[in-house]
């Protein structure tokens, strides 16, 4: 049996493969907002989807940032509690075994690579859109972790090809301006629409006043730009798009119109599709991480 945990700034979750790769069991409990309540929490997950399933397993663990190749530590989680914490030897020290820890678009895209949207694919680069925006690379079955932990760390990259009404950007948590996640993340798309301190963007679909239409159209526009970065740089076979935001259907007519405006190619190919596993790609991704060998 494979367990995975994914660890988001809201809600753990647990979930439960069995050799197959057939769910056996999903558990959410609150996030607490402190490191020892979060080791805590995910004890106590994976020993009640034991118990109810009589199995012992291994354990993947996402998280919303990664560990240090240097210290071990893990750095760069916007659940800040978590940072400078040696989260995969407290949690195999709580657990009584080790555990396997990769970042939350990393599962995601492990998951949607391996019986999601991007089965089959030779490639697949899967984006976070939410509160944060990240992403995860896996080429031939494989998680892309890079030489420094930090492969699909694409968030925080330079929005590319700003106008002089974008440049220099807004500032980031992360130190820098005009990152991708200051312009594509939630909070921004709302706060496009409906001024400062707007942070839901659920609703703007659905809306048809020139505020939002507006706002929906730069957050599209932008969001080919930064996709076509990647395009450009990794050309994946698949693109897929998870997270709260991906739930926006307006992505999946304009990206491919967008896309070919800003990639160095005669034709484009890529596909760009929504996670078919939702806001359980991670999860199901973590549990796979045994899987990597």
């Amino acid at each position: 049996m494979r367990i995975g945990v994914d660890v988001g700034g809201t809600k753990i979750e647990v979930a439960a493969l069995d050799a197959g790769g057939a769910l056996r069991l999903r558990r959410r409990r609150a996030t607490p907002p402190d490191y020892q309540g979060v080791i805590a929490t995910v004890a106590a997950l994976v020993a009640e989807a034991e118990a109810e399933l009589g199995q012992r397993g291994t354990v993947g663990i996402g998280i919303p940032g990664s560990l240090s190749p240097a210290t071990g530590l893990v750095r760069g989680a916007n659940s800040t509690w978590l940072n400078g914490g040696r989260l995969d030897a407290d949690l195999a020290a709580a657990l009584g075994r080790e555990v396997r820890l990769s970042n939350d678009a990393n599962c995601l895209a492990l998951s949607e690579a391996a019986d999601g949207a991007g089965a089959g694919a030779s490639s697949v680069f899967a984006v976070i859109l939410g509160t944060g925006v990240g992403a995860g690379i896996v080429v031939g079955g494989r998680v892309l972790e890079g030489f420094n932990r930090i492969g699909g760390e694409w968030g925080h990259n330079p929005l590319p090809w700003m106008t002089a009404e974008e440049f220099p950007g807004p500032a980031c948590w992360c130190g820098q301006r005009g990152c991708i996640e200051t312009f594509l993340c939630g909070p921004a798309l709302a706060a496009d629409a409906d001024g400062p301190g707007a942070r839901d963007a659920s609703g703007l679909p659905g809306r048809a006043d020139a505020a939002a239409r507006g706002a929906l159209a730069r957050h599209a526009d932008r969001l080919a730009r930064a996709l076509a970065h990647v395009v450009n740089l990794l050309d994946p076979e698949v693109i897929v798009l998870g997270g709260g935001l991906s739930n926006m259907t307006h992505f999946y007519e304009a990206l491919p119109r967008l896309l070919p405006r800003h990639v160095f190619s005669d034709v484009v190919r890529t596909r760009i599709v929504p996670a078919v596993h939702g806001d359980s790609s991670g999860v199901l991704g973590a549990a796979r991480l045994w899987d990597q060998g």
